[in-house]
């Protein structure tokens, strides 16, 4: 088994922010300055083109420890962030922005399914390695209860194939923007832990009844659809139950 390789630490208003590797994949690990130990463990993806210390995530990340006295991880998926990209990788990109340019719409959902199932099948037993190496540490241990904190678009492609394999996920945040295939439904049918998923009701580039119809597929018992206005890149969540998590992993 790969261990965790710490590689930079720093520390502010109460979030310790400490760099890592495991193996070839790069992480980062954010903890309470103080009483963190055994605390709830949330992954959390990022979205396609985007990296693990995105101001987004990283301000997620930041209000969970804070908030809520979660431990959160986040890593570069395959070919993104500090990952170096592979000649496939850098095809589909190509590829994908030929088609969003020429507004080719059959083209961007085609490329984004095979890629997005391409970086799946990679990210996925990365994700359980780096889950496998940080139960490891003393400070969290296998006793901490796991959580996804998802993230739109690859984010979620990734998460939701993890969750459906992975035992050790006991809720999960999944969300729209990306497209979905007949695998990526299998997959969901696979999932019976509480879920709770947010929809771009006017995302361009992924029609709102396959992600439906994904929500639909989620064999949980207890699932919630949040859906808000706006498109790929543009919106603002209200409405969302911001204490599911805490409420799933025992936080009080």
């Amino acid at each position: 088994m790969r261990s965790v390789c710490f590689t930079a630490v720093a520390s502010s208003d109460g979030v310790v922010e400490r760099d890592f590797t495991v193996g070839e994949v790069p992480g980062v690990l954010f903890s309470p300055a103080s009483g963190g130990d055994h605390a709830p463990l949330v992954l959390m993806g990022h979205g396609g083109g985007l990296h693990k210390k995105t101001p987004a995530l990283v301000a997620r990340a930041r209000d969970a420890v804070t908030k809520w006295g979660f431990t959160v991880v986040a890593v570069d998926a395959p070919g993104h962030g500090d990952r170096p990209r592979s000649a496939a990788d850098e095809r589909a990109r190509t590829d994908l922005r030929e088609a969003m340019t020429t507004g080719d719409a059959g083209g961007v959902r085609a490329v984004s399914a095979r890629y997005g199932a391409a970086l799946a099948e990679r990210a996925v037993p990365e994700w359980q390695a780096v889950l496998d190496a940080l139960q490891e540490l003393p400070g969290i241990g296998t006793e901490a209860p796991v959580g996804y904190g998802g993230g739109i678009t690859l984010g979620t492609a990734i998460g939701i194939r993890l969750a459906a394999i992975e035992p050790r996920i006991t809720a999960a945040i999944f969300g729209g923007g990306f497209v979905v295939d007949q695998a990526l439904i299998d997959a969901a049918r696979r999932i019976t832990v509480p879920v709770q998923f947010l929809l771009p009701w006017d995302d361009e580039h992924v029609d709102r009844e396959s992600a439906l119809a994904l929500f639909d597929a989620f064999a949980s018992t207890e699932k919630t659809l949040h859906a808000n206005p706006g498109d790929h890149r543009t919106i603002r969540w209200s409405g969302v139950d911001d204490g599911f998590l805490a409420r799933h992993l025992g936080v009080n």
